[in-house]
């Protein structure tokens, strides 16, 4: 309201000057003729005809001015106006080369047209950067100076676990990101889910002049699981080759020095211990042969060949295959998908025998397998009673067991033929008394790649 009373202001003055330098032209006429009418030279009548004619000239003169030279400019003033107000639909009339005031007009009606143009791209880029936020998988994050959160994508929301309205306005501290607002570019974390790991881009930036910083989660667990397994196949590769090439003659040279002494003549007891010593040798060495072709079974394990399989079948034949345990098969939908049975069904194997060891370390209690479709992937369960699992962080690293005589190959093996055919496996605690319960969740259609 103050702007537009200035403006009001300084319009009624341009209009008084407009008048002044009008009645300025016409102020030598007025005196001479008072000076001719005061000495008498000239009669009363044509005198204030002569005046009269003399302020009708003023006021044309004066309107023309004003016409001319005001109204233009107060007609490119109210452009200009709604121009910083961003309205960019007025245009200036008489715009063309006539004359300075219809160039200016022309100008100042091009530039509202390249500023009505940058306005529609910035709409169309805005609404667009709005697109690929909404539908990007990386959460992503914007926090003021104040470290207040003002920006969020649908994936960070997610992660989060709120709304966007709960999510405005929290600090870091308050939403659990402090740490990844304080931590270095492209450092690795685990946030919120544990199992995933992401890795975290930052970046600065300004808006209305004010710093910000962005932050970035980028989901690298399948890369860097990836990445760890052709480590582990060739640590794998090397130590079998090694070991294999070791173990071989030793276990030899330890049957053949056996045989002789069972041959030899001697005191009972020294022969004893040569044997036993041997023996113990012999054995050693071919039980670790054994494990280094396990681990090696694991490292050169083929790409699967798909093929329509039948899921209820498959487990029907995996359940008679287990012996020790009763396994409870509770039926679900029929399900075709596209899989390795021979691979699909050594996975299952692996994990219905690592649950009833579970179980029957616990009092052989029962196990339970079902399956069900969800989200167009087919999720299969299995449920064990035994005591749960003390570190799940490790559960799929090749060499690490729980179990006295484990070699560690069982749930590495199965968790490698499960991303093979674009699943994954998750092995968690119930949360309904003792036990765990394995998840495996795969596509129905074929995997990416394959």
């Amino acid at each position: 309201m103050a702007s537009e009373r200035e403006v009001r202001r300084q319009q009624r003055s341009a209009v008084r000057r407009a008048w002044l330098y009008s009645l300025l032209l016409t102020l030598p006429s007025l005196v001479f003729t008072g000076v001719y009418l005061y000495q008498k030279e000239i009669a009363l009548a044509p005198a204030l005809l002569l005046i009269g004619c003399l302020l009708l000239y003023l006021a044309v003169v004066a309107a023309a001015l004003i016409e001319g030279l005001i109204r233009p400019l107060q007609t490119l003033s109210n452009v200009v106006s709604s121009l910083r107000e961003g309205d960019y639909s007025f245009r200036a009339r008489g715009a063309g080369p006539q004359d300075a005031f219809s160039e200016l007009a022309a100008e100042v009606n091009l530039l509202a047209d390249l500023l009505q143009k940058q306005r529609v791209r910035s709409l169309e880029a805005t609404a667009l950067l709005a697109r690929i936020l909404e539908v990007m998988h990386a959460p992503l994050f914007a926090f003021d100076r104040e470290n207040l959160l003002q920006l969020v994508n649908n994936a960070g929301v997610k992660l989060l676990g709120l709304t966007h309205a709960r999510s405005f306005g929290h600090t870091a501290r308050e939403l659990g990101l402090e740490d990844l607002l304080a931590a270095p570019d492209q450092s690795i974390h685990s946030f919120a889910v544990k199992s995933t790991r992401w890795l975290l881009r930052k970046a600065a930036f300004r808006q209305d002049g004010v710093p910000h910083t962005l932050l970035l989660l980028a989901d690298v667990s399948l890369p860097l699981q990836e990445e760890e397994q052709i480590a582990w196949k060739r640590l794998i590769r090397v130590l079998g080759h090694e070991l294999s090439n070791s173990l071989a003659p030793i276990k030899s040279i330890a049957g053949s020095l056996l045989a002789r002494v069972n041959a030899m003549q001697g005191e009972d007891t020294t022969l004893h211990d040569f044997r036993r010593g041997l023996g113990v040798v012999e054995s050693r060495a071919d039980a670790l042969h054994r494990f280094v072709q396990s681990y090696r079974l694991l490292a050169q394990l083929p790409p699967p060949h798909f093929k329509p399989v039948a899921l209820g079948l498959l487990l029907e034949r995996v359940v008679l295959l287990e012996q020790r345990l009763a396994v409870e098969l509770a039926a679900g939908p029929p399900v075709v998908l596209d899989a390795d049975p021979d691979q699909l069904e050594q996975m299952f194997i692996n994990l219905l025998a690592n649950a009833v060891d579970a179980s029957l370390a616990n009092g052989a209690q029962p196990v339970r397998a079902s399956w069900w479709v969800d989200d167009a992937a087919l999720v299969v369960t299995i449920e064990d009673r035994g005591l749960g699992i003390a570190n799940t962080e490790n559960l799929f690293v090749p060499f690490y067991t729980t179990k006295p005589a484990g070699s560690g190959v069982g749930l590495a093996l199965a968790q490698q033929i499960a991303r093979a055919h674009g699943g994954e496996i998750s092995l968690v605690n119930r949360e309904d008394g003792d036990g765990a319960r394995a998840t495996i969740r795969l596509p129905l259609g074929l995997p990416a790649g394959s």
